[in-house]
């Protein structure tokens, strides 16, 4: 990769509600004189210098270009070491960055979390990718740092606690709390709107093993949990989990890429937990209609426009006071090898969507541009792309915690 570049990273969507929050996280940590050469880009110079005077200083440059003209794009990202984009619907907004990335032989980072787009990028760009020694990393928010970087974690706990690797995690959401963004309900509502018009669509999102080459799907997981059952391991009620379906994914992608190191057995699957009793079931009954009705409104209808009315706009989010508020609980119940049981925990310490997704991404863009990584090249998950030093900068700078008994 050439080293010579005028930045290391540009936020793209720097303007955005999201990108608003990495800029701001980027300028508080690292700031504008130090050893981190950054910039903000977008396409509106106007809003990019709203936003710039707000949280961050006059030292931090403006690069101007569009998502839909690919000159503009190649002409940015020649200047930068990776690029981190907030700008979704992926599906939408997205495709021309990747293929900017590839041929400038950088590195890309984003949050996406539309698994019908991050299986055609892996179609169309793995390979290209991997001659050109770039890391495309997709899902490094929420979805999907806790459970790919908490699997990794636990798989390199065991070997060295144990000498034996995990070959069943089932991850519990034990408490969350946060508000969702007009981004995030914009990118699910444009994931179902193509599996409604498409059905290869569907498929892909039904197939545990989308992610991986036709010839790799292989496995004992089964699609996601879609009902409320008694869960025997976690001794409580559990529902689906809205993640899961991009989580799992970039699981068995990690255990595929590294050359199957949690084992060709391995199996993973989520759910949330809602507790014991008659009020647990009911809890997880009535969260499980709520997903069930916005997952079946169809595009158009009347029932659909009502939902986005109750949703906010791409641009819109939660308050600083209820980002700040914000946290989660993922409880990993593990069995190794052996038969024997252990226990680990992912935590966070703000909203998961936006306080702590944005601490996420900017650590991720951070990571690929600063630190010695393995020379693994492709469309990568973030465990497999940035493994160890991911995990210190998240454990060291994100409010994250990972701990394993």
């Amino acid at each position: 990769m050439n080293q010579s570049r005028e930045f290391d990273i540009i936020i793209w969507g720097a303007s955005g509600f999201t990108g608003r929050l990495v800029t701001l996280y980027l300028f508080e940590k690292y700031g504008t004189t130090g050893d981190l050469k950054w910039a903000m880009g977008g396409r509106n110079l106007t809003k990019l210098e709203k936003v710039r005077s707000e949280v961050a200083d006059k030292n931090v440059p403006l690069i101007i270009a569009d998502s839909n003209d690919k000159v503009s794009l190649l002409n940015m990202v020649n200047r930068t070491k990776v690029i981190c984009t907030t700008v979704g619907p992926y599906a939408k907004y997205g495709s021309n960055l990747v293929e900017a990335c590839i041929k400038s032989h950088i590195h890309y980072c984003d949050l996406a979390g539309e698994v019908q787009w991050m299986h055609k990028m892996i179609d169309r760009h793995h390979e290209e990718a991997k001659i050109n020694g770039s890391k495309i990393v997709h899902a490094c928010g929420f979805d999907s740092i806790p459970s790919d970087m908490g699997v990794y974690f636990i798989q390199r706990e065991a070997r060295a606690k144990r000498g034996i690797i995990a070959q069943k995690i089932k991850m519990r959401v034990a408490a969350i709390s946060g508000g969702i963004s007009g981004g995030t309900y914009a990118s699910l509502s444009q994931v179902i709107e193509e599996a409604q018009k498409d059905k290869m669509v569907y498929k892909i999102l039904d197939n545990p093993y989308a992610l991986n080459p036709i010839n790799e799907q292989f496995g004992k997981d089964k699609s996601d949990l879609k009902n409320v059952i008694f869960d025997n391991v976690s001794h409580s009620w559990i529902g689906p989990f809205i993640m899961a379906s991009i989580n799992t994914k970039v699981v068995r992608r990690s255990n595929f890429l590294s050359s199957y190191s949690y084992g060709k057995k391995f199996r993973y699957d989520e759910a949330v937990s809602f507790g014991k009793g008659f009020s647990g079931r009911i809890k997880g009954i009535i969260s499980t209609i709520i997903i069930g009705l916005f997952m079946s409104a169809k595009y158009g209808s009347l029932f659909k426009k009502g939902l986005d009315l109750l949703f906010p706009i791409s641009g819109e989010g939660p308050t600083k006071k209820k980002m700040e508020q914000g946290f989660y609980n993922l409880r990993f119940y593990i069995t190794l090898e052996d038969g024997s049981n252990a226990f680990a925990n992912v935590t966070g310490d703000m909203d998961p969507g936006y306080g702590s997704s944005s601490k996420m991404l900017a650590e991720s863009a951070v990571c690929l541009a600063k630190d010695k990584l393995s020379n693994t090249s492709g469309v990568l998950t973030p465990s497999v792309a940035m493994g160890d030093s991911l995990l210190k900068r998240l454990e060291k700078n994100a409010g994250l915690t990972f701990s394993y008994k």
